[in-house]
C-alpha cells in the first residue's frame, strides 16, 4: 500500500511505498530535495515531519535537538502513513538534460601519492550542460557505476576533469592502475547532484568553501565558474589535508588568491611532520574556520569531502558559529564496497 507524501509549502505530493525511503520516493516521482551520501551519514536530506509517521531516519547526521523537533533523515525514513514533511528546497528533475556519452581518456596525471587527475574528451561536436559542483557517473565493465565530481567549469563542456583518489582494491582505482590507457573509451552519464552555488538573493552573501582531500574538485569548478562569470562574491577556501603533498593543487589556489580581490585561500594540515617544514595552519580544517570566523550568521557554507569533516563542520558552525542550518550545503564522499572498498561519491542515480 502506497502512502502520500506532501512537501509542505511547495504544493507537491507524490506516492511512496513503505519499502522505499521518502527520498527515493521523491526521486522516483521526479523531485530532488537536498541530499548527498544517501546512507544516513551526512545529514543533508534532513526534513521535519509535520504530520504522519515514518520508520527510521534517526541518528547519524542529526543532532539531539533536531530529533526532538521532529527532524528525520529522509534517505532512511520510510512512510508508515500519509506524511507531511518540511524540506529546505525542492526542484523538478529534468531527466532530458541527462546525457550518456562515450568519452575517451585524454590524459592521466598523478598529482599526489594517491590522487590522479583523469581528463576525458567527448566525441567531436558533443557538448554537455551542467552546473559547477555537479558530478557524473562512470559505467564500469560489470555494469556498476562510480560517481565523481567534475573539476572543470561548465564553459569547458566538451571534456571533463576528474580528481580520483586511489584506494587499494577499489574497482576504478585498479582499472586506472593496471589497464586504463590514453584513448580508452568510458561511458559517462552527466549531470547529477545539487551541490552548486546558490544565486539570487544570496549573491552578496560571503561564502566559505570547505574541502578535504579530493573534495577540492567541485570547489575548483565553482571558483573557475565564478571567475568566468566575473562574479565578485566574497569567497574563502579552507582546504584540509594530512600532508603538504596532499594539497595537490595548492599552487593554483595560491594563484587565485594573488589575482582575485574577492578570494582568499587557507590550507590546513592535520598531520604535518617536521620534515615537511610546514609553516601554515594545522589541526582540523573546520576548526580553522571557527577560529577565523567565529560568527557565521551572515555566511553560506559549501563543504565537500569526508563525512566526518562535514558532520563536525555542520554541528559546530550551526551551534557555535550561529550559521543558519539552511545555509550549509554539502557533498559527502563516502565509501562503498565492490570487491573491496573504494572511496567514491555516492549520490543520485537518476535514470
Amino acid at each position: 500500500m502506497s502512502h502520500t507524501i506532501q512537501l509542505e509549502g511547495h504544493g507537491i505530493a507524490f506516492s511512496c511505498e513503505p519499502a522505499k525511503s521518502v527520498l527515493d520516493g521523491a526521486l522516483a516521482a521526479g523531485y530532488e530535495i537536498p541530499y548527498s551520501c544517501r546512507s544516513g551519514i551526512c545529514g543533508s536530506c534532513r526534513g521535519r515531519v509535520v504530520s504522519g509517521a515514518v520508520q527510521g531516519g534517526l541518528g547519524g547526521g542529526l543532532t539531539a535537538e533536531e530529533e526532538k523537533s521532529g527532524h528525520v533523515l529522509l534517505c532512511q525514513a520510510h512512510p508508515c502513513s500519509d506524511v507531511s514533511v518540511e524540506v529546505r528546497e525542492v526542484r523538478k528533475i529534468d531527466r532530458s538534460a541527462i546525457k550518456t556519452v562515450k568519452a575517451k581518456v585524454y590524459r592521466m596525471t598523478r598529482v599526489a601519492p594517491d590522487v590522479t587527475i583523469l581528463q576525458l574528451r567527448f566525441p567531436a561536436g558533443t557538448r554537455v550542460k551542467f552546473k559547477a559542483g555537479q558530478y557524473l557517473s562512470v559505467k564500469l565493465e560489470d555494469g556498476s557505476f562510480r560517481h565523481y565530481s567534475m573539476a572543470n567549469p561548465p564553459h569547458q563542456n566538451d571534456s571533463v576533469e576528474l580528481h580520483i583518489r586511489h584506494v587499494p582494491g577499489g574497482s576504478f582505482s585498479q582499472k586506472m592502475e593496471q589497464g586504463l590507457a590514453v584513448g580508452d573509451p568510458l561511458e559517462v552519464s552527466i549531470p547529477y547532484g545539487d551541490f552548486f552555488l546558490r544565486e539570487g538573493d544570496q549573491d552578496n552573501k560571503p561564502t566559505v568553501l570547505l574541502a578535504s582531500g579530493t573534495g577540492f574538485a567541485p570547489i575548483k569548478s565553482i571558483i573557475e565558474d565564478a571567475i568566468k562569470a566575473k562574479r565578485e562574491r566574497s569567497m574563502v577556501l579552507y582546504w584540509g589535508a594530512r600532508r603538504p603533498q596532499d594539497l595537490y593543487k595548492m599552487d593554483l589556489a595560491r594563484k587565485w588568491e594573488s589575482q582575485l580581490p574577492w578570494f582568499r585561500f587557507v590550507p590546513v594540515l592535520s598531520d604535518s611532520q617536521p620534515s615537511d617544514n610546514w609553516a601554515g595552519r594545522t589541526g582540523y580544517v573546520h576548526q580553522a574556520v571557527m577560529t577565523d570566523i567565529p560568527s557565521l550568521g551572515s555566511y553560506e557554507v559549501y563543504a565537500c569531502g569526508a563525512p566526518a569533516m562535514i558532520n563536525a563542520a555542520r554541528h559546530d558552525f550551526v551551534h557555535s558559529g550561529g550559521l543558519n542550518p539552511n545555509a550549509f550545503y554539502c557533498d559527502a564522499f563516502v565509501s562503498t564496497t565492490t570487491s573491496a572498498s573504494e572511496t567514491i561519491q555516492v549520490q543520485i542515480k537518476a535514470a
